[in-house]
């Protein structure tokens, strides 16, 4: 019991990174697999710092933005998530937006998922990742219910950073199903999830990777996957989860989620499209659909002159 509320048995640990390509496409069947499992489950994010201080600086960084933009397109072609019409560096470091996402978790789970969801867009929407502490606080600010000043204070803090420093490490202890081929990876998936070789010769998690843990043992989802085996995987240790995510009308979905991809909208919303005051903005791969409150306050159209 947790001040005086029964807490779920299950956990899902979802191994992330605010700005990764890979976790970007991801964001339809995790939203909707959150969706589906809330107050059944705890669902703890751990921030694996992608692009952590001791990389080595690229000797080109505009040949490296221009592999790297490449790259996310490649990514893209398999996921249908939009991407920037323009990159404009490659992210110098994942730890101040791992630390903004990470304060804003002191929250609530709603905030915090608004503020991780602006925060991927800062790269693959605007192109622009935001990679410093104070673009990664000005990215979230004005996210619904957000107090500003306290994740300012908070990404600054030492249990903040504390925490990110846990989950850095803990990205890099992967449990023995990822370290070699996965066998339940498809034999054509273009990211199967096996762990990724760090420099000191260790091992960190593929992003993203989901671990379900409960009484009856652990489950292990590791890389791109469609919704059906994250749901197979939380089901096995949930029973009666429902084979399909929740499907909400236009208008109530983006009202809940404040942002909406053209995978999101198949997956999670049904009837008419798009709702109105929907705000249309337009990427290299589809639109992105903000709610009239959230296109109030977006980076996307804080930039509109």
């Amino acid at each position: 019991m947790t001040g005086g509320r029964a807490v779920p048995p299950v956990e899902v640990v979802e191994y992330t990174d605010p700005l990764c390509p890979w976790a970007w496409g991801s964001e339809p069947v995790f939203r909707g697999l959150r969706t589906a499992l809330a107050g059944r489950v705890r669902w703890r994010r751990v921030y694996c710092i992608l692009f952590d201080h001791d990389d080595d600086p690229a000797p080109d960084p505009v040949a490296e933005t221009a592999w790297y933009a490449r790259y996310v397109e490649g990514i893209a072609g398999h996921t249908r998530a939009p991407r920037a019409v323009r990159l404009s560096r490659v992210a110098a470091t994942s730890w101040p937006s791992s630390l903004v996402a990470k304060a804003a978790e002191l929250q609530g789970p709603e905030v915090a998922d608004r503020v991780l969801r602006r925060l991927r867009e800062t790269v693959f929407v605007l192109g622009e990742p935001a990679d410093t502490l104070g673009a990664a606080l000005d990215a979230a600010a004005g996210v619904p219910g957000l107090d500003a000043r306290r994740l300012a204070a908070d990404a600054a803090s030492a249990a903040v950073l504390d925490g990110v420093r846990a989950d850095h490490a803990e990205a890099r202890r992967p449990v023995p199903e990822v370290l070699a081929e996965v066998p339940s990876a498809p034999r054509d998936s273009p990211h199967p999830g096996t762990a990724k070789e760090t420099p000191d010769g260790g091992h960190r998690y593929a992003l993203p990777t989901l671990v379900v843990c409960g009484p009856g043992g652990r489950g292990v989802v590791p890389g791109w996957r469609p919704y059906d085996v994250y749901a197979a995987a939380a089901g096995a240790f949930c029973p009666g989860l429902p084979t399909a995510p929740q499907t909400l009308s236009g208008a109530a979905a983006l009202a809940r989620y404040g942002t909406l991809t053209e995978p999101e909208r198949v997956l999670l919303t049904r009837g008419a499209w798009p709702p109105p005051g929907a705000v249309r903005v337009e990427t290299a791969g589809g639109p992105l659909w903000l709610a009239p409150e959230e296109a109030g306050t977006h980076p996307a159209t804080r930039q509109t002159p």
